[in-house]
């Protein structure tokens, strides 16, 4: 066992195997470090990923017989870091997160204890850690947190599965015996994230009752059709379980009312004597928008930009609503820059837990003893990583303003891209209101945007002009190496001149993630998209002359 031993950190804590291991540490550190260019977009080379890439590594792996040294497995992983998407200036996709050093120190601290956080006895670190978190961001939002409860758990994702369970086991206590009833409805905006209707599918509840609500120009639901399409379940004897308050919708941060949705939901409970609806804010994109819920806006004491100011002073007006959920979510590894995953969800009463918690003859193992005070029965799962701890640890480090600094950035680095982009490309259209992300829409010739908005046009007319965009984003995706712009396929749904049916608007995203964008690199983005569209319009001129002739 001696050989075996080696592979493990020390017993006792000696110096020879604490170096050892930091010298791991070490070596991994500085050849990932060696690999950065802050003029790419990857460390080191992307591989070429032909069609057979991954067929090839299938065919390749293989256990080894026996085991290979330290200095081999650093050298292999390194391997597979290289061309790796690394969240520097370069990448303005999506909400990937460039882990602070904080949150990086704390999951390490995760791992080196590697407690299970399903019960305190195993895991007290990240169980203390977990009820810390939990306090503090209640106390953020505006939770009673002596009668909130927080977990963490997969991602925004399983923030709307749990609170969709607990939805339905509060509606029907006996429902996790004898199954769903057949007749429970779930709302959501039509931009939402595809979580609820995966939710529902695994819940039981059905796909074909979950209803999608209409939006606004805003991107957020549209109230009337909300309470209209409430009213129609009822009239037909169906029970509207669970609202969907999407709060920073994926593509274009749209934000939900959720003072009006909650009005809504209390005047249909008073009026037809139903039972109250569970409101879940989807915050997982703008939850972290809530730390501007006490900032003084007047006094400014961050100085921020005027125009910075005035979108988080409309932040704080929509945001500090989220304190009549029934439940939220914080996604750390978003907009708070910490690893993946780390994502807190978090109940408003406590008492809704007691609905999906575990009977003790469940759990002969585990919890329910004499000794250890916190047993986590009621999530989904067992073994559960401690990354409260990551969280905890980003939070001390950055402290509210240090957050605040950083959602602002996003707000100015946008609000600079919009203008700049504007002034520089003649062809192009600016697609939602000002936020962490910009999305954007190109035209083959003028821009029509309004005419789209306003159902002037054909399904084939913007089918075409949705091609153009996809088109120009194959084109900017195969450079991605040197600016990685996102894009979505469902920016909003359009009235038609010759359908009933809406149809989706495609258009480019740009996300500004990264700590690294600032105002400064903004000409340069748009530089790129200038130079790449010029050569996309004159190869696709030239394309369409070969094809007519």
């Amino acid at each position: 066992m001696k050989k075996v031993q080696k592979l493990f950190p020390s017993m006792d804590g000696n110096d020879f195997q604490r170096e050892e291991i930091l010298s791991y540490f070490r070596t991994i550190l500085t050849k990932i470090d060696e690999l950065k260019d802050p003029n790419k977009l990857t460390l080191g080379e992307m591989p070429e990923y032909t069609e057979d890439y991954y067929n090839r590594v299938i065919q390749k792996a293989d256990v080894p017989k026996t085991g290979v040294s330290m200095e081999e497995v650093i050298q292999k992983l390194l391997k597979l870091v290289e061309g790796h998407r690394y969240v520097n200036r370069n990448y303005v996709a999506n909400a990937a997160p460039l882990p602070n050093i904080a949150s990086i120190i704390g999951n390490l601290v995760m791992v080196l204890v590697n407690g299970n956080n399903i019960w305190d006895v195993e895991g007290p670190a990240a169980a203390t850690a977990e009820i810390e978190v939990t306090s503090m961001l209640s106390k953020l939002i505006g939770y009673d947190e002596s009668i909130s409860a927080g977990y963490t758990t997969w991602g925004g994702q399983g923030a709307v599965f749990n609170s969709l369970r607990l939805a339905i086991a509060r509606y029907a206590p006996s429902s996790n015996q004898s199954g769903v009833p057949q007749n429970l409805y779930c709302f959501c905006s039509e931009l939402s994230h595809y979580s609820l209707y995966k939710s529902v599918e695994a819940t039981g509840i059905g796909v074909e009752n979950m209803i999608r609500v209409k939006v606004n120009a805003d991107h957020s639901m549209n109230l009337e059709d909300l309470k209209e399409k409430m009213e129609h379940v009822i009239a037909k004897g169906g029970i509207p379980l669970y609202v969907l308050a999407t709060m920073g919708t994926t593509d274009t941060f749209g934000v939900d009312d959720i003072e009006g949705i909650k009005r809504i939901a209390e005047e249909l409970e008073r009026t037809n004597g139903i039972y109250p609806i569970y409101i879940h804010a989807d915050s997982a994109m703008g939850g972290m928008y809530t730390f501007f819920n006490n900032y003084d806006f007047e006094s400014n004491p961050l100085r921020f930009e005027n125009n910075v100011n005035e979108v988080l002073k409309s932040y704080q007006q929509k945001f500090k609503h989220i304190k009549l959920a029934d439940s939220m979510v914080f996604d750390f590894h978003k907009l708070g820059q910490t690893p993946y995953i780390t994502s807190l969800f978090l109940i408003k009463n406590r008492e809704y837990l007691k609905y999906v918690d575990l009977d003790a003859e469940e759990t002969p193992y585990v919890g329910n003893r004499s000794y250890g005070s916190y047993h986590t029965g009621y999530t989904l799962e067992c073994s559960r990583m401690g990354s409260a701890l990551t969280i905890y640890a980003s939070l001390l480090a950055f402290g509210i303003e240090g957050y605040q600094e950083l959602l602002a950035n996003y707000i100015r680095v946008n609000i600079t891209f919009r203008e700049t982009l504007i002034k520089e490309v003649s062809n192009v259209v600016i697609t939602n209101e000002v936020s962490p992300i910009t999305t954007f829409r190109f035209y083959p010739e003028k821009t029509i945007w309004n005419d789209e908005l306003n159902g002037l046009l054909t399904v084939e007319e913007i089918t075409e002009i949705n091609q153009f965009n996809d088109e120009f984003a194959e084109v900017i995706g195969a450079e991605r190496d040197t600016v990685f712009f996102g894009n979505t396929k469902k920016q909003r749904l359009v009235e038609v001149a010759n359908s009933s049916k809406r149809i989706s608007v495609y258009a480019h995203k740009f996300f500004a993630i990264s700590p690294y964008t600032t105002i400064e690199e903004v000409e340069r983005y748009v530089g790129f998209l200038k130079e790449h569209l010029e050569f996309f319009l004159k190869t696709r001129s030239s394309e369409n002359v070969i094809i007519r002739s």
